[in-house]
């Protein structure tokens, strides 16, 4: 079905087959470090116009691909998926520029995209390529590309922040997005484009994200792309040590203000070098040390006192007479991307939380189930594992962290069955531990998983009398998270963690829920594993 035929690139020797002068086809030009991925219907004239570009002159070989399927709707478009898995395959460094990556719909498409495995098994007998479509699919740097297929909205969104950020009167963005809606996506596409467009060359950007754990992820994904750089990816801390032209901010919920947190110290010190008392915050530092600032934001996934709440954000960013005063543009992510259940689950997933659901839910397109036996509950995790993979286990701060201490010991029993907190958090859902643990909300939020097996601990419960969702501070055991905290802000932020925690999962949700009145409550609108 597919022919791949070797060029040598360097010296402008080629293969006398006819379709190389006339037909749709595709090639990769590589010198056994980096790679460049194309479409022509006239490949020996298109080598011709690479070899007197200077960019394209690191190259002396080239494999043009061949079937008498292609037409040009499916060459650019499997021009665009060899772009996505080749760069998150690892094997090349490609260099292709990401502003042609789009969503492209065409005649018998479906058929087109089942018979890509074919050609990317192809590509792996030729050692073009190493890792298997599902390894690749699993991985982060696939995930969280910049050679991603942009839906309507993202495109929508990013064409409006280039636009603005060539603008002198607006220098603050605000994108707004749901978990799953696309934010990271979005604003890793924008570093690369703007890393690839010659407007912006010179210009000081940097990738402000607050999570430590999510940033190390970033650094190594930046670490695999052609043009972005590990030293890109800072922390707020970061932000005051120079002054930027552009600073994007993933997760501008999780910036943290003089409350509540490890390091009050160096939070204070941060604060007098930008002539800042300790009544400012993170955000103020982000916009005191950019020209622009691009921020993604979600209140909702605000999971403690420290965060930056709507109030408080919206406050920082329609200030008139501070160092603020800037003009700001807004947009919405509302297209649901991860989850599968689409916005139908992430709003049933709302309503659950704040108990007042009418419907169950059902969906063909997503399991969401609740468990009343956790052997079975853990048994079945495995199974989604060995599978799919990216199937973990994950629970609100119901639990203290003995493990952290000794690491000998259990910190979470449920139904006989022992487990212990997360190792770490920086990467945590990677490592070989994280199958046999039980993570947290810091060392998820921000990822992906295929399946995800959420623990409802005895933090939050469920009020017969008043038909209400409740949170109980005494089975709450992050100090820092309740500290300081009135009871409905603890409700806010306790539920808010369950959000984020039912909406990892790309295929299915799985609850275990503690408490039995919630579980009676929850049972009546998600279905129930006998």
């Amino acid at each position: 079905m597919f022919k791949i035929i070797e060029g040598d690139f360097k010296n402008n020797k080629y293969s006398n087959e006819q379709y190389l002068d006339n037909w749709p086809m595709l090639y990769i030009l590589e010198n056994g470090k980096q790679a460049y991925v194309g479409e022509s219907t006239h490949a020996k004239t298109r080598m011709l116009q690479h070899s007197t570009s200077e960019e394209k002159k690191i190259f002396d070989k080239v494999h043009f691909i061949y079937s008498k399927m292609f037409n040009q709707s499916v060459t650019f478009d499997y021009e665009s998926k060899l772009i996505q898995y080749i760069a998150a395959d690892e094997l090349f460094k490609v260099t292709n520029r990401n502003e042609g990556i789009a969503d492209k719909q065409y005649y018998q498409k479906q058929e087109y995209d089942e018979k890509f495995s074919d050609l990317w098994r192809k590509l792996q007998r030729e050692k073009l390529v190493k890792h298997s479509l599902e390894e690749i699919e699993n991985s982060d740097l696939f995930k969280y590309s910049p050679y991603k297929e942009l839906n309507d909205c993202q495109r929508q969104a990013v064409d409006s922040i280039l636009s603005i950020l060539e603008r002198a009167d607006v220098n603050k963005v605000v994108v707004n997005g749901m978990p799953g809606s696309g934010k990271t996506i979005v604003a890793v596409y924008l570093l690369k484009y703007l890393a690839d467009s010659d407007e912006f060359a010179g210009k000081e950007i940097g990738f402000v994200v607050p999570q430590t754990s999510l940033r190390k992820t970033m650094k190594s994904i930046f670490k695999s792309i052609y043009g972005l750089s590990t030293s890109q990816v800072i922390s707020p801390s970061d932000v005051i040590k120079k002054k930027y032209d552009i600073l994007v901010v993933d997760e501008a919920h999780r910036l943290h203000q003089y409350k509540n947190i490890s390091y009050m110290g160096t939070f204070k010190k941060n604060c007098e070098k930008l002539g800042l008392t300790t009544e400012a915050d993170e955000l103020d530092w982000v916009l005191k040390q950019s020209e622009k600032a691009v921020l993604f934001y979600d209140s909702m996934q605000v999971v403690g006192p420290s965060g930056i709440d709507f109030e408080r954000f919206d406050k920082k960013i329609k200030a008139k007479e501070s160092l603020h005063r800037r003009l700001t543009e807004y947009f919405l992510l509302d297209t649901q991307m991860r989850v599968m259940g689409g916005n139908d689950y992430i709003e049933h997933v709302k309503k659950l939380l704040a108990g007042s659901c009418t419907d169950k839910y059902s969906s063909d397109k997503y399991d969401f189930k609740l468990y009343t036996d956790f052997s079975k509950f853990k048994k079945d995790m495995y199974e989604k594992e060995e599978a799919e993979g990216l199937s973990r286990m994950v629970a609100g701060y119901a639990w203290p962290w003995i493990s952290k201490k000794d690491g000998t010991k259990k910190d979470i029993s449920i139904q006989g069955i022992e487990r212990r907190w997360n190792h770490c958090t920086e990467g945590w859902v990677h490592t070989p531990e994280a199958i046999d643990e039980i993570g947290c909300i810091h060392s998820i939020q921000g990822y992906d998983l295929n399946y995800a097996f959420v623990i409802i601990g005895n933090d939050i419960g469920y009020d017969k009398s008043t038909n209400k969702v409740i949170v109980r501070p005494e089975c709450y055991f992050d100090k820092n998270g309740k500290r300081t905290a009135t009871y409905d802000e603890l409700l806010s932020y306790i539920t808010n963690i369950y959000y984020v925690l039912m909406t990892r999962g790309i295929k299915g949700t799985y609850l275990y829920v503690c408490d039995k009145e919630l579980r009676e409550y929850m049972s009546q609108y998600v279905e129930v594993e006998n």
